[in-house]
């Protein structure tokens, strides 16, 4: 079949593009072999036409790590670990290993930190939230950037009395208030308990926050919760240099598969001041019921419920190898330049009367920031297109990108102007239960309640940023 004048023309603008591309981000090329490793390990992607563009919302898998996976499986016969006979010690074993693999994947110390595994990242954040020994006069610290799984912790602390306050983000950057923050820490000190919890990476805006924080707070009296989810599929997090005493994170977010399998890395010298509201299977050595007496487990055991996903926790192993072998400095390049071209050319866009395509909720260059872009189009007029129609049109072009504020209302709030006034006003408006999104949306009026958000990642290449691109210009009015 011969190819049409507009394919041909636009495989010429790729190239050129691609050619000025490489001249400005010469870096770039030290990550050839993902392209390579793209077209062996995740071929599915262009066989079916994707572009995809959602990694913070989740990591993709390649077909070798689930063949290994699969292998492993139909080879191997796993009991319940909860017991000593030979099936239950292979299980043992695996998660054993699999334990010390994330340990050396983030350079912690066996003896200074503990591996739990949890379903996912939000799980961990709860597990902390609920046992944190939390008391009146107590306090939480959050940034307005955290996602809604770190948000929720405040119900356990309000609960016992404590008291949550939030650092603000400044718009357009959406960076912390450093005068604000320092504020805040200062009052650590007179607390029995204060919880300082933080995103390493915004999925919001892809502001990385310093990790310094975690020193400084923790030398006034916090302890300290860091949120890694989205920073670290492209980031490295070395727990010997940085010493948070939580770490929650989801390995699908990383690699793809397992998709069941979650990990809160703890100090134990932090675990020990937790205490859990609840025990169940496997985090007891005895529990009587006559006596109405129970005994926690030592360590990680404690605060692992019921059996864990013994079947699935290898599968992490076998990801975690995966992203060694590919090397997590060139995939935190290959992100690095392809989300620095990515904002440049978004930012170049104007209308024919010269007004901007689009408004970028986020730093406008690479220094301190991740592969999540989040973005509202707007119209020559001035007025925003609505997110959830750039959602459809990326749709029709089998582009998966994310729209709304993505379980980040404190971020969006901010960047969206949408103020604490308008908020009270709407949500007193309603007498029910529930309000829904779409009610939301209604009761802030002439404002968006949502934004776009691209976010780049491990096996991302040019073409798919490029596609964007091209997507974009498709909205300029002449």
């Amino acid at each position: 079949m011969t190819p049409s004048l507009a394919s041909t023309q636009r495989d010429e603008r790729l190239q050129a593009d691609y050619e000025a591309f490489l001249s400005a981000h010469p870096g770039f090329e030290s990550t050839a072999e993902i392209d390579q490793l793209r077209a062996k390990e995740f071929s599915r992607l262009d066989r079916l036409g994707h572009v995809y563009l959602d990694y913070t919302g989740g990591g993709l898998y390649g077909e070798c790590q689930v063949r290994s996976h699969s292998d492993f499986l139909l080879d191997s016969v796993l009991g319940n670990p909860h017991s000593k006979n030979p099936t239950s010690r292979e299980t043992t074993d695996r998660c054993e290993e699999c334990r010390r693999h994330i340990l050396r994947f983030f350079n912690a110390a066996p003896d200074e930190y503990a591996v739990i595994f949890t379903g996912n990242a939000s799980q961990a954040l709860k597990l902390v939230g609920e046992s944190y020994p939390f008391e009146r006069g107590d306090r939480l610290l959050l940034t307005f950037d955290n996602h809604n799984s770190v948000n929720g912790i405040r119900e356990f602390d309000r609960a016992h009395g404590a008291e949550t306050a939030y650092i603000p983000v400044v718009p357009p950057s959406m960076r912390v208030d450093e005068e604000a923050l320092e504020r805040q820490l200062e009052l650590g000190a007179n607390c029995k308990h204060a919880l300082f919890a933080y995103p390493a990476q915004s999925n919001f805006s892809g502001v990385q926050h310093p990790l310094e924080w975690i020193e400084r707070a923790q030398a006034k009296g916090w302890d300290v919760l860091l949120d890694a989810a989205a920073f670290v599929p492209t980031n490295r997090l070395d727990l010997s240099r940085w010493k948070p005493d939580f770490v929650a994170l989801s390995f699908y977010k990383m690699f793809g598969y397992p998709t069941g399998v979650g990990a809160l890395i703890a100090r134990r010298s932090a675990l020990e001041k937790l205490h859990r509201p609840w025990f169940a299977g496997g985090t007891i050595s005895v529990a009587s019921v006559q006596a109405d007496t129970h005994y926690l487990a030592a360590g990680e055991a404690a605060f692992e419920d019921g059996t864990l996903d013994y079947s699935n926790i290898p599968a992490v192993d076998v990801g975690l190898t995966f992203v060694e072998k590919i090397g997590l400095d060139r995939i935190h390049e290959r992100v690095r330049t392809l989300t620095d071209w990515l904002i440049t050319r978004l930012m170049e866009m104007r209308h024919g009367n010269g007004e901007p395509l689009i408004r970028l909720y986020g730093p406008n260059s690479c220094e301190s920031r991740g592969g999540a872009v989040t973005i509202n189009f707007f119209r020559a007029s001035g007025e925003v297109i609505d997110h959830d129609l750039i959602e459809q049109e990326a749709t029709a072009r089998r582009i998966s990108l994310r729209t709304g504020c993505f379980c980040n209302p404190g971020a969006g709030e901010m960047a969206l102007g949408i103020s604490r006034s308008e908020l009270v006003t709407c949500f007193s408006r309603t007498s029910a239960d529930r309000m829904t999104y779409d009610a939301f949306r209604r009761c802030i009026d002439g404002k968006s309640t949502g934004a776009v958000r691209v976010s780049i990642g491990m096996v991302s290449n040019f073409a798919d940023v490029h596609t964007f691109i091209h997507f974009a210009r498709g909205f300029l009015e002449p």
